[in-house]
């Protein structure tokens, strides 16, 4: 996004109050906080946060968090192979009373960066070595592999020359083992190609990037897999297809499978064949909400793994009754970050991810990203808008005769009947239905507007029309009756795309969101009337606009005159 800035910076008695360089006339870095801020809405929003969020919002790679203190296996491998891929890596030592400075130099609470990794040998002992930096530009580590440590005299000259700085810079090394004992969290963002450039050292990434939203009473269906609305959850289908290189680290871990330049090739000795992919969920647009006091939701997503057999059946509608047969592959924790992104190592094969909120309901714009160094698909699940015209056509049915003599009585010498006459018939019509529902079933005058519209000559109808009408009206009910399971009078307005898909019409998420939120009540219910309303107007749209398609490829050409008729539906 661009962000127009002035050059009058916030001071305090003079001098900066926020980032500042020790060169008193540069000034870039100040600048570019206050276009962060305004993009934000203050600079208070932008207190606190995590490492990463600046990682991804200044690069636009893809942020992971490692926590050390459940397991240091495979650390060391998977830094040395972000470095190679010039990814950016920082460490956190956690603090609950802010920062402050330790007997051994370091500063809790406070964000270092991981610039270089290296192995030497003290005798027969290998020891893997963390190069570190201060931001600050000064207070080192004190420890084991400082600056002044008498270690390094151990090692070779030519060794010693090219590792060793001695220089109060913030930059020092030390041993891994340390490194563990006193930082809690280590962060790595891994650019996209558009940061590396057309040939990076170690390699590059494959991504794909989707943007996305949870809407209420749509497709924010919440986290559990159990629950009646999980399968309303947006859907991304993944296809992974190249396994993983081999690496030679004689280490395995949680962090493993980063692949590196120059490796073995596939995986041998009967090892199963893996790919390893980053996903990432984020949240987008809550930090300026802070100053309303909204925070970021909890979020998460799902991995599933999707059977060859049921690959060329999956679409939205069909999920409902496929998602509960799949096996759950992986899963990222949910967490209340802006950024959730987890390093998933899976077998070759077919993946339907699942990103949701914790609580159905919750509503917020999203980006699921998909980051692999083995080549990819991914696609969002969603549908083609079409419909059945010949099951759009309507059954005929023969009116029964006291209801062909009730229309007849109230069209009266005219034979045809106006919105007020319909809405009275329907009424009475109707009346057997309302025997098994807990609410009536009335058609409103408005609506009986519309229907004139769609099936009669604009203001009455006819009875041959009528006839038709009615028929549409019998199917509609049954299909409605069908997802009115406890009778209320109402459907669920999660359901409503499964009944227009047995009403014939196949929609995609963009269409289904869009009627969703037009008829659905404050409830989140769908009631008779809505049902009809909404069906009627796709039927009368779909039969009209089929009347002008041009060679099959879904486009349509109207005249201005045709257009109106058209927009007369809607």
């Amino acid at each position: 996004m661009d962000v127009v800035v002035d050059d009058r910076l916030p001071v305090r008695e003079g001098k900066l109050m926020f980032v500042r360089s020790e060169q008193r006339n540069e000034f870039w870095a100040p600048l570019l906080e206050k276009a962060y801020a305004k993009l934000h809405g203050s600079y208070e929003v932008m207190r606190g946060g995590h490492m990463n969020e600046a990682f991804v919002d200044f690069t636009g790679g893809v942020g992971e968090v490692l926590y050390l203190r459940q397991n240091s296996m495979g650390l060391f491998s998977a830094l040395r192979h972000a470095l190679a891929k010039e990814s950016l890596v920082g460490a956190t030592a956690l603090s609950d009373r802010g920062e402050y400075r330790t007997e051994e130099g370091l500063v809790k609470g406070h964000a270092y960066s991981i610039t270089g990794t290296h192995k030497v040998f003290l005798g027969f002992t290998k020891v893997r070595l963390l190069r570190l930096r201060n931001p600050w530009g000064c207070v080192e580590w004190t420890g084991a592999w400082s600056d002044s440590c008498p270690r390094w005299d151990t090692l070779p000259t030519e060794c010693r020359d090219a590792l060793l700085v001695k220089k109060e810079d913030g930059e020092f090394w030390m041993e891994l083992r340390d490194f563990l004992l006193h930082f809690d969290t280590v962060q790595i963002c891994s650019l996209s190609p558009e940061v590396l450039g057309p040939s990076p050292e170690g390699g590059g990434w494959h991504v794909h990037t989707f943007q996305g939203r949870w809407v209420r009473g749509f497709n924010s269906g919440g986290s559990q897999p159990n629950a009646e609305t999980f399968w309303t959850n947006p859907q991304f289908r993944l296809t992974l297809l190249e396994p993983d290189e081999e690496d030679d680290e004689d280490e395995e871990g949680p962090w493993g499978g980063w692949g590196a330049a120059g490796a073995r090739g596939p995986a041998r000795g009967g090892r199963t064949p893996k790919c390893t992919v980053l996903l990432s969920l984020i949240q987008r647009n809550r930090r300026r909400l802070r100053a309303k006091g909204l925070t970021y939701l909890t979020v998460g997503f799902h991995v599933f793994q999707i059977p060859e057999e049921l690959l060329g059946l999956w679409d939205s509608p069909r999920s409902h009754a496929l998602l509960p047969r799949l096996l759950r592959a992986d899963r990222s924790p949910l967490s209340a970050r802006r950024d959730v992104t987890r390093r998933c190592c899976l077998r070759p094969g077919h993946y339907l991810v699942v990103p949701s909120t914790a609580h159905a309901g919750d509503e917020a714009d999203f980006t699921l990203r998909v980051f692999s160094e083995r080549r990819h698909t991914a696609v969002e699940i969603d549908d083609v808008i079409s419909a059945d015209l010949q099951s759009l056509q309507g059954p005929y049915l023969p009116l029964e005769l006291g209801l062909e003599q009730l229309f007849q009585e109230l069209a009266g010498e005219e034979e045809e009947l106006n919105a007020s006459q319909l809405q009275a018939l329907l009424s009475i019509a109707l009346e057997p239905a309302r025997a098994h529902t807990s609410t009536p079933r009335e058609i409103g005058l408005r609506t009986c507007e519309q229907l004139l519209q769609c099936f009669g000559h604009g203001q009455s109808l006819a009875l041959h029309h009528f006839q038709q009408l009615w028929g549409y009206l019998l199917e509609w009910q049954a299909i409605f009756n069908k997802f009115d399971e406890d009778t209320s009078g109402t459907m669920n307005s999660y359901e409503l795309r499964l009944a227009l898909n047995a009403a014939g019409f196949h929609l995609n998420n963009q269409l289904t969101q869009t009627l969703t939120s037009r008829y659905r009540d404050s409830r989140l219910r769908v009631d008779f009337e809505r049902f009809v309303s909404c069906v009627a107007h796709l039927t009368c749209i779909f039969c009209h606009c089929s009347q002008h398609l041009d060679g099959g490829e879904g486009v349509i050409c109207l005249t201005h005159r045709q257009w109106m008729e058209v927009a007369t539906f809607s």
